[in-house]
């Protein structure tokens, strides 16, 4: 990029890269990514930033060369991830403090947002390495699930928890939907298993404390949460998604 404002890179994910812009950061999404994805994550953003929660505060959207990009505060310090390999003393209280951040999140509505069971059953769907009889049998479970109309985040894991313990920022809120609560915690636990796996347990049963929600209610979504995950086309979680989806 010719803007002299852009720093160091800071994070880089499938869709977009994030750098440094001057005193902000910039959310750049690749040349595949289409225009909208850029507007969509800034006008969720400027949502839950309306409810009080900690996120970085939108400051524009705009073109640099041929990608669309979102400018926002930056979320300073360590990744949760990093801070509780660097002190493993505080697991507790990072876990503790993660499942008290979700539990804010899910007391909001999500009425503003598509459904987290139709996205789930829309990947299923796409998934190629399940037949149909399985996918069938996957979607009938699913149907039999509760919608739910709590704000989720979609990508709740400890690498998207930036900052001190008690002044943490959430970032990454491009899969925010509405949904059941134990849903979003359930896709913690499986994205935590490839993460962080040796915390994915724990963090569930730490939510469960906090929440008074038991650990069946939010691993009944495995099989479907692990379904969906498929079509995301990770390939070093491909076994184990099998697995947890039942198929394995």
């Amino acid at each position: 990029m010719d803007d002299p404002a852009f720093g160091k890179l800071l994070g880089s994910g499938k869709e977009s890269e994030v750098f440094e812009y001057g005193a902000l950061v910039v959310k750049l999404y690749r040349t595949t990514a289409p225009k909208r994805s850029a507007f969509r994550e800034a006008a969720i953003l400027t949502l839950v930033e309306s409810f009080g929660l900690p996120v970085p505060a939108i400051r524009d959207v705009r073109q640099f060369e041929d990608r669309w990009g979102v400018t926002m505060t930056r979320a300073n310090g360590l990744s949760f991830a990093d801070a509780m390999r660097r002190e493993p003393s505080l697991l507790p209280a990072y876990l503790r403090g993660m499942a008290l951040l979700q539990l804010r999140v899910h007391s909001h509505p999500g009425t503003q947002l598509a459904s987290l069971n139709a996205r789930l059953a829309a990947n299923i769907r796409q998934v190629k390495v399940l037949d149909e009889a399985r996918k069938g049998a996957l979607l009938d479970g699913l149907a039999a699930l509760p919608e739910g109309d709590c704000l989720c985040h979609g990508d709740f894991h400890p690498l998207n928890i930036v900052g001190p313990l008690g002044d943490e920022s959430l970032v990454d809120w491009m899969d925010a939907s509405r949904g059941d609560p134990t849903a979003d915690v359930c896709r913690s636990y499986v994205l935590m298993r490839s993460i962080v796996p040796e915390l994915a347990s724990a963090y569930v049963d730490a939510y469960a404390e906090v929440s008074g929600e038991s650990q069946g209610k939010i691993l009944r979504w495995l099989p479907f949460v692990s379904a969906a995950r498929l079509a995301e086309g990770v390939p070093d979680e491909e076994a184990g998604l099998l697995e947890m989806a039942g198929t394995g």
